[in-house]
């Protein structure tokens, strides 16, 4: 049995496992004032319009027709089983369009489910999972490791401008309206499926410390995940400022935020995910 996993483009994956466990992704609409993207921008070309433009994007979930368009070629065959994990369904419906897709196609051999998160975090749990799927080929197996993983997934992000998660209406904590005050760094993470703003850190330094101690109790046998938006300088800078509180067989891996959440992050952000023990 082939396992083939698909995603919406919030998550975010590095291409080279991407590659390697062949990840498919379905696009997703990015606009630009009256300028519409339909499969979305590639990373460089994302962030050098937001800047020159000075425009906060918009995005457009991917609707049932796309999630079809893939699904016809899988089908039911009887040697393919597809696993779709999407975005949480507090910050979209993307869930039910999939779900639409494969009810009008009267696909069975399709698992469809939400991440509870978005961005590396969705990332971390597809890439652990494919680790798994290359160790067992037991479906309902597959689903209750989803399910663990899912529920042990962590993610904390430092924010440059919160304006962009403020326009989106993404952001669902008061505490927004601090973020624009000078030297502030605002932190935020996804609780039960939504954006919540969880800390306020005074200055660079004070945020990367924060950072590090909210993935002490991170459990080292999956990866410790980092992600950025046009900054990987800062990932860097986390990574080298902690590396001898690391454990050194961790596996650590770092992607880039695409152009879907940083429609909605904004650039020169930097965030870990992490499993918790």
């Amino acid at each position: 049995m082939k396992f083939k996993i698909v995603a919406d483009a919030s998550c975010d994956i590095p291409e080279e496992y991407m590659e390697k466990y062949d990840i498919s992704i379905i696009p997703i609409e990015v606009n630009f004032g009256e300028e519409c993207f339909p499969e979305g921008l590639d990373n460089r070309t994302f962030y050098d319009k937001m800047e020159s433009t000075g425009i906060i994007p918009k995005t457009a979930m991917p609707n049932a027709y796309k999630f079809e368009n893939f699904y016809k070629d899988y089908c039911n065959k009887e040697d393919v089983f597809v696993i779709t994990i999407v975005i949480s369904m507090e910050m979209s419906t993307t869930k039910i369009q999939a779900q639409m897709a494969a009810d009008s196609l009267g696909m069975k051999n399709v698992f469809i489910e939400e991440s509870a998160a978005t961005t590396i975090a969705q990332g971390a749990i597809i890439i652990e999972l494919c680790k798994f799927i290359d160790k067992c080929q037991d479906i309902e197996k597959i689903k209750e490791k989803f399910y663990r993983l899912r529920e042990k997934i962590k993610l904390a992000g430092v924010i440059n401008d919160l304006k962009y998660l403020k326009a989106s209406g993404r952001l669902s904590s008061a505490g927004a309206v601090l973020g624009s005050m000078l030297n502030v760094k605002p932190i935020v993470s996804i609780v039960d499926g939504k954006v919540v703003n969880i800390a306020k850190c005074m200055g660079t330094p004070k945020a990367d410390a924060f950072l590090w101690n909210f993935v002490k109790n991170n459990d080292t046998s999956h990866a410790l995940y980092f992600a950025h938006s046009d900054n990987l300088p800062a990932v860097n800078r986390v990574i080298e400022k902690y590396k001898d509180q690391m454990d050194p067989n961790q596996e650590i891996i770092i992607g880039e935020i695409g152009c879907v959440v940083g429609s909605h992050a904004g650039a020169k952000c930097y965030a870990v995910a992490y499993f918790e023990k």
